[in-house]
């Protein structure tokens, strides 16, 4: 089977998660903090193409992202490791396509990359006020899209490597 690396426009929906943390509309906030769009779009691309994509996805997304952001903190190593953990669960036993299973994961994938930056910034001796909050409405606001973005993404991407593969 044809992986999503090979459609280009999988591969150039990817430069929407950029546009997204830098453009994102106010009215899909929690409280002025935005949800974690490189989740949203990763957790369906490595549940669909495995770990090892998932894992390159991570890391392609990350040097993307990181490159618009100024500052010592990374996004690398958190989204390497949910794509390869998201790619494994992807691979093993029934698809994953209920809402709640995917709110659930977006949820734990927005802790995890808040909880790096936390982490980062607590060994470069900076904690940020407010850290804590923000982890938890990004968190909050990424569960409640996940089931609407990442479901037509999975419907999508499944039917674009059936209909090829």
């Amino acid at each position: 089977m044809a992986g999503l690396h090979r459609h280009g426009l999988c591969v150039a929906s990817a430069l929407s998660v950029p546009a997204l943390t830098l453009l994102s509309p106010g009215w899909l906030s929690l409280d002025g903090i935005s949800p974690s769009w490189a989740v949203l779009w990763l957790l369906p691309w490595a549940l669909v193409d495995g770990p090892w994509s998932g894992a390159c996805a991570g890391l392609a997304l990350g040097l993307l992202l990181d490159g618009l952001h100024v500052g010592h903190v990374t996004q690398l190593p958190a989204l390497v490791l949910l794509g390869w953990w998201w790619g494994r669960l992807g691979r093993r036993g029934s698809p994953i396509e209920r809402s709640f299973n995917l709110g659930l994961l977006a949820a734990l994938g927005s802790l995890v990359l808040g909880g790096s930056f936390l982490l980062q910034g607590r060994f470069q001796g900076v904690l940020p006020e407010g850290g804590l909050q923000l982890l938890a409405a990004q968190a909050l606001i990424t569960a409640l899209l996940a089931p609407l973005v990442c479901s037509v993404l999975l419907l999508r991407w499944r039917q674009l490597l059936s209909a090829r593969g």
